[in-house]
């Protein structure tokens, strides 16, 4: 498979400013897969997890996305034990509205009075002053959307959050959430498998938003042998996931990937995803793949 040898620059990835001040290259790391199995407690090589946050930097990844969740807890510390004193130009982008019950257990919680608490964690585990990028991880059903969006804005006229972003939603909340703030990120599941936030990447591409597609790699049944995503893989010599990856930097100029591992040679793997240059043709056949035209 196709081996990363340079790191990224603007221009093999494209860039976009998040909020106009925080320049990021379209292609992140995602911090979740470095905790214990579940996403829940420490990881089971705690010197991989540092190794893989150290290369990604190296690679030229300027955007880092975690979550308290993550862990909880254990992400945003690994990251700041790794990477602290941050490098200049290195963007920290977590999430609060997730709370956990134990190894793949998730449930929202987007209290005013929890999320205060959650950026609170965040800022100390970190080693922060202010987070650059904050993400309700979901709307909470059981709290009206505009009080948790608003303890965000507090917090960010507080100087404790610098940008404001949200997270699996619909178009519906993502246009009531710009009545309440500044929205410069949106992240929801896409991939080239599942695209059924397909009208939220139209919404944010409309408005320059930042979209952060989750589960990026997915390429579900379309990467069986013989399929369009195998042959187009083969004649780039890379793997499915890669052209997975690419196909999602050129779908969109908002598009900001951020696929995560906790191997160094799967992120390698990633990067070079960003040097694959996709035809019409290719982009075509993987359309044509999904719908099964």
């Amino acid at each position: 498979m196709a081996a990363a040898t340079l790191a990224l620059t603007d221009e093999s990835t494209g860039s976009l400013t998040l909020g106009g001040d925080l320049p990021v290259r379209r292609l992140g790391f995602g911090a979740m897969r470095i905790t214990g199995d579940g996403v829940w407690g420490e990881p089971a090589d705690r010197d991989g997890a540092i190794a893989v946050l150290r290369r990604a930097v190296e690679l030229g990844i300027n955007l880092i996305d975690t979550a308290d969740s993550y862990g909880p807890d254990v992400s945003e510390s690994l990251i700041a034990e790794a990477l602290h004193p941050y490098p200049e130009g290195l963007v920290i982008a977590t999430k609060a509205g997730l709370v956990r019950g134990g190894p793949g257990q998730w449930s929202a919680d987007g209290r005013p009075e929890h999320l205060r608490e959650a950026c609170e964690g965040s800022l100390r585990r970190l080693r922060r002053d202010q987070i650059d990028l904050y993400q309700l991880h979901r709307p909470d059903p059981e709290v009206p959307y505009e009080e948790s969006l608003g303890t965000l804005v507090e917090l960010q006229q507080e100087g404790k959050v610098r940008h404001i972003g949200v997270s699996n939603v619909k178009v519906a909340q993502l246009e009531q959430a710009l009545e309440l703030a500044e929205i410069v990120s949106v992240q929801n599941r896409f991939n080239l498998t599942d695209r059924g936030s397909e009208d939220v990447l139209e919404a944010c591409a409309k408005r320059s938003i930042a979209f952060i597609p989750w589960l990026p790699l997915a390429t579900g049944s379309l990467a069986r042998p013989g399929t369009a995503l195998d042959e187009i893989a083969s004649g780039h010599g890379a793997a499915p996931s890669q052209i997975a990856l690419s196909w999602l930097l050129r779908r969109s100029d908002v598009m900001l990937p951020i696929p995560g591992t906790s191997s160094v040679e799967h992120l390698d793997e990633n990067v070079a995803a960003a040097g694959i240059e996709l035809s019409d043709e290719d982009m075509e056949a993987l359309d044509r793949a999904l719908t099964g035209e």
